[in-house]
């Protein structure tokens, strides 16, 4: 009887871990805006004073191989969803040149553009940075002008009032429709972006390297706009090629 009331203890202690695991790590939207009344909230220049310095020593060694002065003057970051991949690439005037890949840790949804909130599915098109967000339940994140006008224009000529809104590109390991990165990488984002400016910094998100292949529509997807969105990602794209 001792060893199966010391063997159940145990049991319900595990699935008490394993619950609160899974709350931290999925459940930030609820509990980091709770903290962050405790302990006060962050700003961005607070977060640059205290991740500024390291991420820009790592930042200046990157351009530095890539023969690139830093800080540049603009910058392109384009996601490739099928090989979670975000390229970062810069310019000072002369050209872009390919600075860093960084790894998309999550992202849900499949190919194909994001049509209404809830889908989780990540956006697809051209993007501007709207703002920076020192107080994200998932470290620190960038948002992006998801809807665009592209997006609203169609969502409007079908009837899809809700096409859903505010998709970041963040920190940690896990995300429902935006793209997270990693902690170290949107520090390192965050702070190049702050240097350059959200107006100088342009998003691309497409389904697959368009380099690589042409762009085609998945399987069953019922919008007539959607060649004409993959034809403006693949121009855009082939903008940046290594030589």
């Amino acid at each position: 009887m001792r060893i199966y009331k010391s063997a159940q203890g145990v049991g319900i202690t595990v699935i008490g871990v394993t619950l609160l695991m899974l709350f931290y790590t999925y459940g930030r939207a609820l509990w980091v805006p709770a903290y962050k009344k405790v302990v006060g909230k962050e700003t961005v220049f607070s977060v640059i004073e205290k991740y500024g310095e390291n991420a820009e020593k790592r930042l200046k060694l990157y351009f530095d191989d890539a023969d690139i002065p830093y800080p540049p003057k603009e910058l392109k970051l384009l996601a490739i969803k099928d090989e979670k991949k975000l390229e970062l690439w810069a310019s000072s005037g002369n050209g872009f040149e390919k600075i860093k890949n960084y790894q998309i840790r999550a992202a849900s949804g499949t190919s194909g553009p994001k049509l209404v909130e809830g889908d989780k599915q990540v956006p697809e098109g051209i993007y501007k940075i709207t703002g920076l967000n020192p107080n994200s339940s998932y470290h620190l994140s960038m948002k992006l002008n998801y809807p665009n006008e592209f997006d609203l224009y169609h969502a409007n000529n079908e009837g899809r009032s809700s096409p859903g809104t505010n998709i970041f590109i963040h920190g940690k390991e896990v995300s429902i429709g935006c793209l997270a990165v990693g902690d170290r990488a949107i520090e390192e984002l965050f702070t190049l972006v702050h240097k350059v400016g959200i107006k100088n910094t342009e998003v691309i998100i497409s389904p697959s390297d368009p380099r690589k292949a042409p762009l085609s529509p998945p399987t069953g997807n019922e919008q007539p706009w959607v060649p004409e969105l993959y034809k403006s990602i693949t121009t855009a794209f082939l903008k940046y090629r290594e030589i």
